[in-house]
């Protein structure tokens, strides 16, 4: 059997290279990751030099230890071996060595803490910023409000871009970036100050951006900040980086670094799409209608809980046939408003006619069919207050 696998693994790899394609291909993540890349990724930041420095500087010191004290003790064993003739010496304490690994390894230690802590503090410096961005984790993906600076006032979700069915199916053909691509990037202009305010809505999250120098908690119930400032226009790409879940590895992060006259065109266009999104929650809408947009706020936002067919999995309930679902529609919303359990509430995330919508569709999706079948805007609304 053990041969038959090993065969087949033999046969497959053939056939990737009589096609001129290496199985194991593999490109460079523009932004991200690298093909064998054994150290940080290049920085971007004065943080990250910084930081790029000290990590050098650390691996210098603990390398000159290790060779000191393993050559001292080699040196030791290999010329005072016994079989030359030499004797072991007896004596109880030295003063002198007691004083020389007191001294030596407290130096070493201010020589590391000194410039450690300067950009430790400079790391916590969010003063003076050109533009500030709150950060809200949420299972999974990203949320990001402008509160200063141009752009104010946009705000927009962050999700994984490619579908949940490409993930998974390894017979699926994915890109390069397929774990580490969103549909809405956050975009910033190169040379300024970014300070970001993290929070979460669910459990722990922690935004990080390697070429950045970056790495924040966003807790529920706690407000906390850093900063970075980019000086070079690119593409960055991270993760969350805290366990947040089962679906932890779809959570990407990705920023785009543009020059001031982009981040102009782009802060305009954003405002124009949000306008033009706008809904007005006291329209009254066909239950046909209220379907199509439903199913496409659930599948981006609901379905990678309680997934597309809504048959849920693990601890995500069952949307098929459930109760709530099927019953009186103020309990619904009232659930998905204010989150339930391991739910997360919507009302801060969502607006009054997607959060309509998306129930209505489930109310006549799969299997159901509530005799409560449409929820307006209005509704949804009116249970705010």
């Amino acid at each position: 059997m053990k041969f038959a696998k090993r065969l087949q693994s033999l046969m497959l790899g053939a056939s990737f290279l009589a096609a001129g394609v290496p199985a194991w291909a593999v490109v460079d993540s523009q932004g991200g990751p690298a093909v064998l890349q054994l150290n940080f990724q290049p920085p971007v930041t004065q943080i990250a030099h910084q930081i790029y420095s000290l990590h050098t500087l650390m691996l210098i010191i603990c390398l000159v230890i290790f060779i000191g004290v393993f050559g001292v003790m080699f040196y030791s064993i290999l010329k005072h071996r016994k079989s030359l003739g030499h004797k072991s010496a007896s004596f109880h304490e030295s003063t002198t060595v007691e004083i020389a690994w007191t001294v030596i390894p407290f130096l070493i230690v201010i020589g590391m803490a000194l410039p450690a802590t300067k950009t430790v503090v400079a790391m916590k410096d969010t003063s003076n910023a050109d533009l500030t961005i709150k950060v809200t984790g949420m299972q999974w993906k990203w949320g990001y409000d402008y509160l200063k600076g141009e752009g104010e006032g946009i705000s927009f979700l962050s999700t994984l871009a490619t579908p949940h069915e490409q993930v998974v199916d390894p017979t699926k053909v994915k890109n390069d970036n397929y774990l580490l691509e969103v549909d809405n990037p956050m975009v910033v202009p190169v040379n300024q100050k970014v300070r970001l305010v993290l929070t979460a809505n669910d459990v722990i999250h922690s935004w990080t951006i390697p070429a950045f120098g970056v790495k924040q908690d966003a807790i529920p119930g706690f407000v906390r900040d850093t900063w970075f400032k980019a000086e070079k226009v690119g593409t960055y790409r991270g993760q969350c980086v805290e366990l947040c879940g089962k679906d932890h590895a779809f959570m990407p992060i990705v920023v785009n670094v543009v020059s001031d006259a982009d981040y102009k065109t782009w802060t305009d266009g954003k405002k124009k799409e949000m306008a033009a999104k706008a809904d007005d929650p006291t329209k009254t809408w066909t239950v046909d209608e209220l379907k199509t947009r439903g199913q496409q706020v659930f599948n981006s936002n609901c379905a990678v809980c309680h997934q597309q067919n809504g048959k849920g999995g693990g601890a995500f309930p069952a949307l098929d046939g459930d109760p709530v679902v099927n019953g009186p529609r103020a309990a619904q919303i009232t659930t998905v408003l204010n989150g339930k359990g391991g739910m997360p509430a919507w009302k801060s995330v969502l607006n009054d006619t997607e959060i309509a919508a998306a129930i209505t569709y489930t109310r006549n999706a799969w299997s159901n069919h509530a005799q409560e079948n449409i929820v307006q805007p209005a509704e949804v609304l009116a249970a705010r207050k």
